[in-house]
């Protein structure tokens, strides 16, 4: 129930502040004065300030959500000394990859998993789970720290979310112009205004578009694991990293909030076409790629 809230609030205040860019931008309407045809600049600003807009208000928001999301507390004075070891970790592996100090967190969740977020590379969160702690030895959390540390040290968050943005403002901007044209050409005359149709094959090829755009998301996700578990090897060491990837193939539990999922050290696991819309590769093959390093 939490994470629902937190994602609906979350929404709500996107579409209000970009509803207020384009107010301030002049852009009430994408369509032309005559209300029958576009007008392709405001549509493209309209698609630009919601498709990229809104991903990096998201990305801005991320710590914040993560926590609320998943309950994460931010250690702030270790209480004993595991906390006082996965603090002073962090802070090794954070240093050698030249990036700031983190905060760490920890959540309670019996899923072995964790997760790096923060729309910068001196200011980000890593958090793990309660299930983690307790299911894994500290080689197989050091690799799983180190992993989430080349996340940051990457600058993976802010990549995705300028990847994830090009491609919304690309969806929101197609998908008009097609139902444009099909109503112009298909269900109205010359010099009409708008019908239904325009809306609906809008709305239809938005849906279309957005499958085939998150494939191209969805593969640069997986892409961006695997050059973890590299930085993590490198970091940790190949058999740490090798020896968190295989303990993660024995656990179940409860994975992340989906918002989330893309950033959490466990997935993949889809076979056939489902295969293409995975965040993450399967186990298997991040195995495979730091057994061949």
């Amino acid at each position: 129930m939490r994470r629902i809230f937190y994602f609906l609030a979350t929404n709500i205040a996107v579409l209000l502040v970009l509803s207020i860019v384009l107010r301030l931008l002049g852009v009430d309407s994408y369509l032309d004065r005559t209300g029958s045809g576009l007008d392709y600049w405001n549509l493209l600003v309209f698609a630009a300030v919601f498709g990229m807009g809104g991903s990096f208000i998201s990305l801005a928001m991320s710590k914040w959500m993560a926590k609320r999301m998943t309950g994460a507390h931010v250690i702030t004075e270790p209480r004993g000394e595991a906390e006082s070891w996965l603090l002073q970790t962090v802070s090794h592996h954070a240093q050698a990859a030249g990036i700031g100090m983190p905060e760490v967190a920890i959540y309670d969740s019996p899923d072995p998993n964790a997760f790096a977020t923060g729309a910068r590379r001196d200011a980000a969160l890593v958090a793990v789970s309660t299930g983690l702690l307790r299911g894994m030895t500290r080689d197989e959390i050091d690799g799983v720290l180190a992993h989430e540390i080349s996340h940051v040290a990457n600058g993976d968050m802010v990549t995705l979310t300028l990847i994830q943005g090009v491609v919304n403002t690309f969806v929101l901007f197609l998908s008009r112009v097609i139902g444009d044209i099909v109503d112009r050409a298909v269900f109205r005359k010359e010099g009409e205004g708008h019908g239904p149709a325009f809306f609906l094959i809008s709305i239809l090829a938005q849906v279309v578009l957005g499958i085939l755009a998150s494939i191209v998301v969805m593969w640069f996700s997986r892409q961006r694991e695997f050059r973890a578990d590299h930085g993590g090897a490198t970091l940790a060491g190949r058999q740490k990293m090798i020896g968190a990837l295989e303990r993660l193939k024995k656990s179940h539990g409860e994975p992340l909030p989906d918002q989330m999922a893309a950033f959490g050290i466990s997935g993949g696991g889809r076979a056939g076409l489902a295969r293409l819309f995975a965040t993450h590769p399967s186990l298997d093959e991040r195995i495979a790629r730091l057994q061949q390093l």
